[in-house]
């Protein structure tokens, strides 16, 4: 891949970067794009479409709420010789298998389709606190800015490929030889495309990268002595457990609008191919805002950085919140359309960089146990965030509310993101 070449990565850094590529496709097209449709068009029946959002924001939360439980044990069972490779191929296998199964889901069948959908969101989640781990074997610390970025950035692109194709698919089913209106039959098929891109674009990670970093094996017991210090030497680690907490508030923010972006524009009469086709365009300026603000860090320190997303993030909530006020599907529409390049310009640099900054605050022999509570803040955030929506958007005019409540979750970030400061002997670009 002479694109990535460009660069200037190592074979390790690259295949890394690669994942990125592959995983992508399955969140932006599965998880932003294609499960709300085919749930609220294709397979709830009509009594329960009122309250699909509420339903697949559940769906969310439990995707969020069960990794919590599960990425600390197995982040701490994952950091013995060779184990954090094994964990990996586990998850990136049962979210493919899961996904493939989303296409043979039949009309009427919600509760199954959410089922399905939760399990292989836990895939991509899970495989993901691994593949986050793997940043300190794979690069060194003056680097995990600049090639976190490029993995977010790559991503972006990555994912627009099946992603264009699916969409064009689901949108003209008749391109590939099916019935003009046989909507079903396509989605189906975008499941199938996702899953193998997520699978063959696995495979250099899975070849080319190894654990460098690790603890003496350890017994099942002994290991679970780990997970229960692992803690209380986050706490010790007073810079690394301040960046958790803040990290917790304003990352629900993040992960609660991308995964929830499609069902409010649904919802607010914004056209399904207006929001198909809005997602794709995200990507496209979402790949090179990554990459500037992996080169902005650099310049103006990591911290700057995630401040300014933060910020673009407090005025894409406020502006979400008065979408709804305008009575013009056409205004609507064009307003959601600036939302969408707002977070275009931050999702990715702000990701990234939290992923970089932890990587930088943590011992690399430990990664795997302190990013598998990387994830259990991100993701128990993300079980607050669609939970909160849940709760409050019973009805589609309380949705607007739901959506500001997530100021203060930005607000607290930011104050605590304030208060984070490293030791004058640390190198790094924090």
């Amino acid at each position: 891949m002479a694109w990535i070449k460009r660069l200037k990565l190592t074979d390790e850094e690259r295949a890394w970067v690669i994942y990125d590529w592959a995983n992508s496709a399955f969140i932006l097209i599965v998880g932003t794009i294609l499960f709300t449709i085919f749930f609220r068009k294709q397979i709830a029946p009509n009594e329960i479409i009122e309250k699909a959002t509420s339903y697949i924001g559940y769906a969310n939360a439990s995707v969020a709420l069960l990794l919590v439980f599960l990425a600390p044990v197995f982040g701490t069972f994952a950091d013995g010789r060779g184990r954090k490779k094994r964990f990996w191929i586990l998850f990136v296998i049962i979210g493919v298998l899961f996904t493939l199964g989303l296409a043979l889901i039949q009309k009427g069948q919600w509760i199954l389709a959410l089922v399905f959908y939760v399990v292989a969101s836990l895939g991509y989640t899970g495989a993901n606190v691994f593949y986050d781990a793997f940043i300190t074997d794979v690069t060194e610390e003056e680097r995990m800015d600049r090639v976190s970025s490029a993995g977010y950035a790559w991503g972006y692109i990555g994912s627009t490929i099946p992603a264009i194709f699916g969409i064009a698919v689901m949108l003209h089913p008749n391109l590939i030889g099916l019935a003009k209106d046989d909507y079903l039959s396509a989605m189906r098929l975008v499941f199938v495309l996702t899953a193998f891109w997520w699978l063959l674009f696995s495979i250099p990670m899975a070849l080319r990268v190894k654990q460098k970093y690790f603890v003496i094996p350890t017994t099942i017991k002994q290991n679970f002595v780990r997970l229960f210090n692992t803690f209380r030497e986050i706490k010790k680690n007073k810079q690394a457990f301040l960046f958790l907490i803040a990290f917790f508030f304003y990352i629900d923010g993040v992960h609660t609008i991308i995964s929830m972006a499609t069902a409010f524009g649904m919802e607010w009469g914004i056209g399904s191919d207006v929001l198909m086709k809005l997602i794709l365009v995200i990507q496209f300026v979402a790949f090179p805002f990554a990459i500037i603000y992996g080169r902005l860090a650099k310049r103006f320190s990591a911290k700057a950085m995630l401040f300014t997303g933060i910020v673009i993030y407090t005025f894409i909530v406020l502006i979400a919140f008065f979408i709804p006020s305008f009575k013009e599907i056409s205004t609507r529409t064009t307003m959601f359309w600036i939302l969408g390049i707002l977070v275009g310009t931050s999702q990715g640099g702000v990701q990234a960089l939290s992923r970089s900054v932890f990587g930088k605050l943590i011992p690399k022999e430990n990664s795997g146990k302190f990013f598998g509570f990387f994830n259990i803040f991100g993701k128990f955030a993300s079980f607050l965030g669609p939970l909160m929506i849940g709760l409050i958007a019973t009805s589609p005019g309380r949705t607007r509310w739901a959506v500001l409540s997530l100021l203060i979750f930005f607000l607290i970030g930011a104050i605590l993101l304030g208060m984070l400061h490293v030791e004058k002997n640390k190198k790094s670009s924090v």
